[in-house]
Order: C-alpha cells, then structure tokens, then sequence
C-alpha cells in the first residue's frame, strides 16, 4: 500500500504530529502525580488488558503504547480524577498497529 493510499488518506508530513489520525502507535510516557497507581489504572483501562500488560510503570509515571490522537483523551481522564499531568513524552513509532 501506497502512504497515499492510507485510509483515511493522510500526507506524511502529518505522520507523529496532532493531525496523526491512523493507526500507527508510538511509546508515549505520561509523567503524573500518583501515589495510590489510580492514573496507571486510568491508563491500562484506556488502552486495553493486551496493551496494559506490556505498560512499563517508572517511578514518576507510566509508558505505554499508543497512537498520537489518544493523548489528549487520556490526559482528560486523568484530568478528570484530578490527577496531575507534568508531562507527556511522545517517543519512537513502534511496529504496532491499535486496532
């Protein structure tokens, strides 16, 4: 398949950037204030049981895999339970694909 031949058809300049709307994943970290884990669990909720399995817990946050347009609905979760953000690290595209 042809980049142009994406569904929905996206140029690859949009590729990692906000209007990344495919399904392509990337490791994001989501630094957050959490002393009794309720965001990690807001997390794994989000991205799935398969997904939260390989969820890498850091002592000030957690690193999952994701695509880039799923960042802001987890950090209005998280938001949502008052539950600090301090940032968000998009890193490599992965070979996963969210389905």
């Amino acid at each position: 398949m042809k980049l142009n031949d994406a569904d929905p058809p996206y140029e690859s300049s949009e590729i990692g950037t906000p209007r990344d709307y495919g399904s392509d994943t990337y490791r994001v970290y989501f630094e957050v204030a959490d002393p009794h884990g309720t965001a990690g669990k807001i997390i794994a909720g989000f991205v799935g049981e398969q997904r939260a399995a390989s969820m890498i817990v850091l002592a000030h946050g957690y690193e999952t895999e994701l695509p880039i347009q799923c960042v802001p609905d987890i950090v209005r979760l998280l938001s949502a339970e008052n539950i600090a953000v301090y940032q968000v690290v998009r890193y490599a595209k992965t070979n996963g694909v969210w389905a």
